[in-house]
């Protein structure tokens, strides 16, 4: 049905509305990275771009330049190494999973799907302490940070979802002129399926940045630590400097928005198709 111009006018005006809600924390944290920190916890007052300065930023890079507290850039460091080895490993695991389990046949194919549906409603909770048994002779490693999280349930449903609404009559071309599985995988659906690898690349990206639970247990070792847990640490110093905690926090999200930004125009690719195909 063709909407009104009224009805696009109301329906404009509440995204902005609900859009300028969810982004008033993003903008509290942005403003208040540049202000001293007897002004940051003001109320509403905090949104005022008033003495704005870079102190924050140079004190918390220099307060983090020293072998006794840490490195900052080898924090980033370390959690940028980690987050891409579980997105890059993810996502050749995960859609090579998706592929096996939608369009290979084989016995126990359907039984196989099911637990991994039954997988997707485990938290990590529930595993984190039977894992950090498992591995606890390899603590204060970056692989232990990595490895755990690249096989994903959800990342394989996401392929598994995207690759069945892909036509088998192009794989069964493709089979016609000679290409087995690992070509056809490779060389027609992987080009074919850039939304959903796009998709399964940001939300792993955000999920894993952010990652807090896993490290707390397994990482006690400031030159291993991800920046997310050093945070943690820096907060809890006292006193607090909130300036300087809204800043680092600032250049904690900046690499999920550049992350976000490269694979924007697939990611939304990906999000309207499956609203489509839904």
């Amino acid at each position: 049905m063709t909407r009104t111009p009224l009805r696009r006018f109301l329906d404009h005006t509440v995204l902005s509305v609900l859009a300028f809600v969810f982004a008033l924390p993003v903008l509290y944290l942005l403003i208040g990275s540049f202000k001293p920190s007897d002004e940051v916890l003001s109320g509403l007052t905090g949104f005022l771009p008033t003495h704005l300065t870079l102190h924050n930023y140079t004190a918390v890079l220099s307060n983090f330049d020293s072998d006794a507290t840490g490195y900052f850039w080898r924090f980033m460091g370390v959690s940028l190494l980690v987050a891409t080895v579980v997105v890059l490993g993810g996502l050749i695991v995960n859609s090579m999973a998706a592929y096996g389990l939608t369009r290979l046949r084989w016995r126990g194919q359907k039984a196989v799907f099911a637990l991994l549906l039954l997988l997707m409603l485990v938290p990590f909770e529930a595993v984190a302490v039977p894992l950090f048994y498992m591995l606890d002779e390899q603590r204060n490693t970056i692989y232990v940070q990595a490895i755990p999280f690249i096989a994903n349930a959800f990342s394989v449903y996401q392929f598994a979802t995207f690759f069945k609404a892909i036509p088998p009559s192009i794989e069964e071309a493709a089979r016609i002129d000679g290409a087995g599985p690992w070509r056809t995988f490779f060389a027609i659906v992987v080009p074919m399926s850039k939304p959903v690898f796009a998709s399964v690349a940001i939300l792993t990206f955000l999920t894993q940045w952010g990652a807090f639970l896993w490290p707390v247990l397994m990482v006690s070792d400031p030159t291993v630590r991800p920046l997310p847990l050093e945070m943690s640490v820096f907060q809890g110093q006292q006193p607090v400097d909130w300036g300087q905690v809204l800043a680092f926090g600032v250049l904690l999200v900046l690499p999920v928005l550049v992350v976000f930004a490269f694979f924007q125009r697939w990611f939304v690719q990906g999000v309207a198709s499956s609203a489509v195909k839904g």
